[in-house]
């Protein structure tokens, strides 16, 4: 809990890249909970099975695909390189989706405690995926 009694949630959500619909809604966290973890704990993982999906660079060693890393001192092929603009457009959609979630006041103002996070974001998912849906 900040001073202005705001409390700090971990969220794990799922979206489709090509719809741009959201598909999976995790149970929030506390918000220092480490992603990997929280990939698990919140359900996400287990709703999306064997799924092919992509994250971020921080997500090591949870099964996702995540951008190439290069060492240091030397520089990436150029397959890894293509992937990795790849990867980028697709997380490029996927963060406008987040973006777009959080311009909700709901979400901005949070002094919600229990599962009033968690049914605001599902709401909020529910609204966003009716107003591309049309």
């Amino acid at each position: 809990q900040s001073k202005n009694y705001r409390y700090s949630t971990n969220h794990q959500i799922v979206i489709d890249a090509d719809t741009r619909l959201i598909v999976v809604v995790g149970r929030p966290l506390a918000g220092n909970r480490n992603d990997c973890k929280a990939w698990e704990e919140s359900g996400a993982k287990a709703a999306v099975g064997k799924t092919l999906t992509i994250a971020d660079g921080g997500y090591p060693g949870t099964g996702l695909v995540m951008p190439h890393r290069r060492r240091k001192g030397e520089d990436l092929p150029d397959w890894k390189q293509a992937h990795n603009k790849s990867h980028k457009q697709v997380r490029a959609r996927v963060e406008h989706v987040f973006a777009r979630m959080k311009t909700w006041k709901i979400l901005r103002d949070c002094r919600l405690k229990g599962d009033g996070v968690h049914h605001a974001m599902l709401g909020i998912a529910r609204l966003h995926n009716l107003a591309l849906a049309g």
